[in-house]
């Protein structure tokens, strides 16, 4: 190419602006796209919120339903409920409240979701919805714009590479050059495509530039805009969380100021009928009466303390609580305390089944089994000899006469029991006494036999020994030494010592 041939202009490889350089190498639409793209950026973000807050409405209309399942676990009246006052105070009260409070808190949820449907969504959707105009008007104004400059650079350029041309073909020949291809009239028409492309890069450059600034009042628009609808979101959020907070508090305020008295007291007014009066007395046992309390077969025909030897050699006496009944045994117990245990008698004697020995001054003595023990321990039981001492000589031979006529299957019919201090018979009288079956004991003999330790001889019923029937009262005027058996027992003398006093051998018991 020849010295004096011009460059042909391009486009450089940067991207700034040069007026040295007719077709700049910077594109039009990169500022526009730029702040396309920023809006879109803005666009998403106020979606976001928008998604955001939707999904808490969703969540506030939610939790609305699982407080009415709430509501439900307290909505069924209380089991048992009339224990409870039904006046506004105590634990009735108290779940209505709590029904109340929980039904304003799903309430208040159903509310929220109201209102952030209602008044904080609609903020956002306006947002959008012009941040999507300002891209529209972007789209119309500066793209539009850019695509002139384009257009207009463009021309600029085939032009320019048009006059290069001809002016290379000028400059190697002297041939004849078309009179539109005069590379003086094509550098006139790249002067005129320069200027227009140069009017259209600045029409573009101002509305760029005004768009450009009018960023910076719409992105203010966009923040205030978000603020004003979080601020509105925390009033409606906020409000609902504070409303919650002061039903959970009327709750429990609710709960606190029950009395502790109140419930005990309304329950003891509705059932004062039911329930111990303070006030009444305690029962005592001696005011109680009951059936048979004072049945002839419950009074004693003699009662009181003895001592009675021990069965075992080397034991002393003790002392016990003996009863004679009516049901004709001899109860011997620890003491008369019908209180502090179970009067369990220690030793119990049939006396029809027994032998009454002799009476010496103030002892007896009487050979039986002890029954107490039942069915199975009384056939195992053995007959022992037990010797008893009362207090005086007056009150063994009391207690002597007594357990002689029961032995004998005497019949009493008296309803006033004996005691040890009477000077009567065990029926209150001087006379001898009077049996169902209309008989008298058998006689008793009582000359020439010893006083002391188990003496007599049975008497066989019927049979007269030669001396008059005594009665109970002035056997022991004659020292009552003669035992009288159950039943009938074999006449003296027959294989028994007629001296002993026994009715059998030694041996045959």
């Amino acid at each position: 190419m020849a010295s004096g041939q011009q460059s042909l202009p391009h486009r450089g490889t940067n991207n700034s602006l040069s007026d040295d350089e007719a077709v700049p190498d910077t594109d039009p639409s990169s500022t526009s796209s730029l702040l396309l793209e920023r809006l879109q950026a803005y666009k998403h973000a106020c979606g976001y919120l928008e998604n955001y807050i939707a999904e808490t409405e969703k969540v506030q209309k939610a939790h609305a339903k699982e407080y009415e399942k709430v509501l439900k676990t307290v909505s069924s009246p209380l089991k048992e409920g009339h224990h409870f006052d039904q006046n506004l105070g105590g634990i009735a009260g108290m779940f209505e409240n709590i029904r109340s409070n929980t039904q304003g808190i799903a309430t208040s949820h159903l509310e929220t979701e109201k209102q952030l449907k209602g008044q904080v969504l609609p903020i956002l959707g306006r947002l959008h919805a012009e941040i999507k105009n300002k891209a529209k008007e972007l789209n119309k104004g500066a793209v539009k714009g850019s695509k002139e400059v384009d257009k207009a650079r463009n021309n600029t350029q085939k032009d320019i590479e048009l006059l290069g041309q001809h002016t290379a073909r000028f400059s190697s020949s002297g041939t004849k050059i078309e009179p539109n291809n005069d590379p003086y009239i094509l550098q006139r028409i790249v002067n005129h495509r320069l200027h227009k492309q140069v009017l259209e890069e600045n029409n573009n450059r101002q509305d760029l530039l005004a768009i450009q600034d009018s960023f910076l009042q719409f992105e203010g628009h966009i923040i205030e805009t978000i603020q004003m609808a979080m601020s509105q979101f925390l009033q409606c959020v906020g409000g609902q969380s504070e409303r919650q907070k002061a039903m959970y508090a009327n709750m429990i305020e609710t709960t606190q100021r029950i009395p502790k008295d109140f419930e005990w007291k309304g329950f003891v007014k509705r059932n004062n009928n039911t329930l111990i009066d303070p006030s009444v007395p305690q029962r005592t046992a001696s005011h109680i009466t009951y059936p048979n309390q004072d049945h002839i077969s419950t009074q004693p025909l003699i009662a009181g303390t003895m001592e009675r030897k021990s069965r075992a050699a080397l034991k002393g006496s003790s002392t016990y609580y003996y009863v004679i009944t009516r049901s004709k045994y001899m109860h011997e117990f620890k003491d008369d305390d019908d209180i502090k245990k179970e009067p369990t008698p220690e030793l119990s004697l049939y006396l029809p089944d027994c032998i009454v020995g002799g009476l010496s001054g103030d002892k007896f003595s009487i050979k039986g089994k002890d029954v107490s023990k039942g069915k199975l321990g009384s056939a195992m039981a053995m007959s022992h000899e037990l010797t008893f001492r009362a207090h005086t000589a007056g009150d063994a031979e009391k207690w002597y006469n007594i357990i002689r006529e029961v032995a004998s299957e005497g019949s009493f019919s008296s309803s006033t029991p004996t005691s040890p201090v009477d000077n009567k018979n065990a029926l209150g009288e001087s006379v001898p006494p009077r049996y169902e079956d209309g008989k008298q004991p058998a006689p008793m003999q009582t000359q020439n036999l010893p006083h002391t330790g188990y003496q007599g001889s049975a008497v066989t019923p019927g049979q007269s020994s030669g001396t008059t029937p005594a009665s109970a009262g002035g056997a022991g005027q004659q020292h009552m030494n003669t035992p009288i058996s159950a039943g009938t027992g074999p006449s003296p003398g027959v294989g028994a010592d007629p001296t002993s006093g026994l009715d059998r051998a030694p041996g045959q018991y």
